[in-house]
């Protein structure tokens, strides 16, 4: 019997984590025990003291240092991958080799060839690859996307993205997200791959584009400006600039439609608004959860045990979200 058929029957997935971070604190881990039929096994972390902390200040029953006996356990039926990119291939990899279900953190790889590898093996394996792009399942971009896709407003015809997000003061506050061994070519993967993600979702996958990257901090080894032009399979065009070399901060993504504009801040907690072909204004505000994966998480539990779905972030959708982001950076600048 497969892990997948294994906890239909039983009615409820327990997870083991690889990774035990930040973004499992507060954002997923809560939500994993949270959604009703889920719960927590054990985790994993490299280091002993962290994991034992970690687990004890989690109620989780189990914890471990080597992710191969975690992903292998009896009582691990789902991985949770919570590690930054430059992992995420080995850990998926591992999870199709032992037939479980993977849920990875965006973004599913560091390049699309690694993606694509990740893909592959959990198609290969039948098992089911879902990719933490959380905002797909948010409240406050589902209104966007039924606006967009209702056809109130008429057709989608125009995309303008832009984020401006203040460097840090120096390589040593920087972090993983500006090690391109570890996180890839900077920020648009890390965070750019949101709106990127959204848009998608929205309007369909891209079918073209284009950009220039640039390095402009003296201190940076990736792309800290990028600036790109999308093309969406239903037609619509749109043009993104992203600065994480900014002086202040800036979060701003516009659709423009036959008879109206949707817009909402993709980070920063602000309104959808809505202006008719009238000029009139909505604003509609829309709260996150205190656990934003935890709508995301829900269905994909839901998903595994067969009681709803499909989940709307997946292996297959991300990839696309990869090949954009690689498009996006192919060139640059300097």
């Amino acid at each position: 019997m497969t892990a997948l058929a294994a906890l239909r029957n039983r009615g409820a997935v327990r997870w083991g984590f690889v990774g035990a971070g930040d973004v499992t604190e507060v954002k997923s881990g809560p939500a994993l025990r949270r959604v009703p039929g889920s719960s927590v096994s054990a985790i994993m972390r490299r280091d002993a003291d962290k994991a034992r902390d970690y687990a004890a200040r989690h109620g989780v029953p189990r914890w471990t240092t080597d992710a191969r006996e975690l992903v292998f356990a009896d009582d691990v039926d789902a991985v949770y991958v919570a590690t930054p990119p430059s992992s995420h291939p080995e850990y998926v990899l591992m999870a199709a080799e032992a037939g479980k279900p993977v849920y990875v953190e965006k973004p599913l790889a560091r390049t699309a060839a690694q993606g694509e590898a990740m893909v592959r093996a959990c198609q290969e394996a039948g098992v089911p690859l879902f990719v933490a792009y959380y905002r797909r399942a948010l409240p406050r971009f589902e209104l966007v996307r039924r606006f967009v896709q209702g056809g109130e407003l008429g057709r989608p015809t125009l995309v303008r993205l832009h984020l401006d997000v203040p460097a840090p003061p120096g390589s040593e506050a920087a972090g993983w997200r500006w090690d391109p061994v570890v996180g890839g070519d900077g920020l648009l993967v890390d965070l750019g791959s949101h709106a990127l993600d959204l848009l998608d979702h929205w309007l369909g996958p891209v079918v073209a584009a284009d950009g220039f990257a640039a390095t402009r901090l003296p201190w940076s080894r990736v792309a800290d400006q990028v600036v790109g032009s999308l093309r969406f399979e239903g037609g619509a065009i749109g043009s993104a600039a992203w600065d994480f070399a900014a002086a202040s901060s800036r979060d701003e993504l516009a659709v423009s439609l036959e008879r109206g504009t949707i817009s909402v801040p993709v980070f920063a907690d602000g309104p959808v608004r809505v202006v008719d072909e009238q000029g009139g204004v909505t604003n509609h505000r829309l709260p996150h959860p205190r656990h934003v994966q935890e709508p995301l998480i829900a269905a994909v539990v839901d998903e595994l045990l067969g009681r709803g779905g499909p989940c709307p972030s997946t292996g297959v959708s991300a990839l696309r979200t990869q090949r954009v982001l690689d498009a996006l950076l192919s060139r640059r600048l300097g």
